[in-house]
């Protein structure tokens, strides 16, 4: 006889949060500042797949990665016009991207943390809302104390805001329709995530429980007693 093997989590769909979400959150990180190769989910298989090489010198400055189970939906987008002014724009189909400071290096992506959200990047790529949480490693010896975006060093977020706003542009290209609006605090950092938490439940769970049948129902049920412990 040969052990049965339970397969692999899906990274975005079979994660929890987090019971003490928004506070803390669990993240999937999918590139480290080292990398020089863009990784991203595959939606379908939940596996890391190629997206492109990082172009010139570009790298990201910290661990980066989604928040499982969140989706940048309708209210996350409202949420982006209310405080923007901005008419007409919709989530990005993704899950809420994080990027999680720490002093320490670590070889590759495709793995879990536990992390403070502690502010954020309102940014928006041409019409869609593509929001930035920025967190600290739990029990960082250099980030961990942080509590609040304003506490970190101007450099830092600079760097970030560079970062998200040059990593596609290409010398000789007319500039890309990316602008952040706002770097924002702990508190509506808060607001993005439970938003952004919604918008899931909307997207997934709902469809999928009026097409459910018997073992559908359990799958959703069981769903529904982990959110309810958050």
């Amino acid at each position: 006889m040969h052990p049965i093997h339970k397969s692999q989590a899906h990274p975005w769909h079979g994660i929890d949060p987090g019971e003490d979400a928004p506070e803390w959150v669990t993240a999937y990180i999918e590139i480290v500042p080292n990398d020089g190769v863009k990784y991203e989910l595959d939606k379908e298989s939940g596996l890391l797949k190629i997206d492109r090489p990082q172009r010139f010198s570009s790298q990201c400055p910290t661990f980066y990665g989604f928040i499982p189970q969140s989706y940048c939906g309708k209210k996350v987008a409202e949420r982006c016009m209310e405080r923007t002014g901005l008419k007409d724009i919709k989530g990005d189909g993704d899950p809420i991207d994080i990027c999680v400071l720490s002093e320490k290096q670590i070889p590759h992506g495709q793995f879990l943390l536990r992390a403070r959200p502690i502010g954020g990047l309102r940014m928006v790529d041409k019409n869609e809302a593509d929001d930035k949480v920025i967190a600290v490693l739990e029990a960082d010896l250099a980030y961990g104390h942080i509590a609040d975006v304003s506490q970190l060093p101007r450099e830092v977020v600079d760097r970030l805001r560079h970062y998200f706003l040059t990593y596609k542009q290409l010398p000789g290209e007319a500039p890309r329709a990316v602008q952040i609006h706002e770097v924002y605090d702990r508190v509506e950092a808060h607001e993005v995530i439970k938003r952004s938490l919604i918008d899931y439940k909307r997207e997934f769970l709902k469809p999928v429980r009026a097409k459910a049948g018997a073992k559908g129902r359990a799958m959703l049920a069981k769903a529904a007693r982990v959110a309810r412990k958050r």
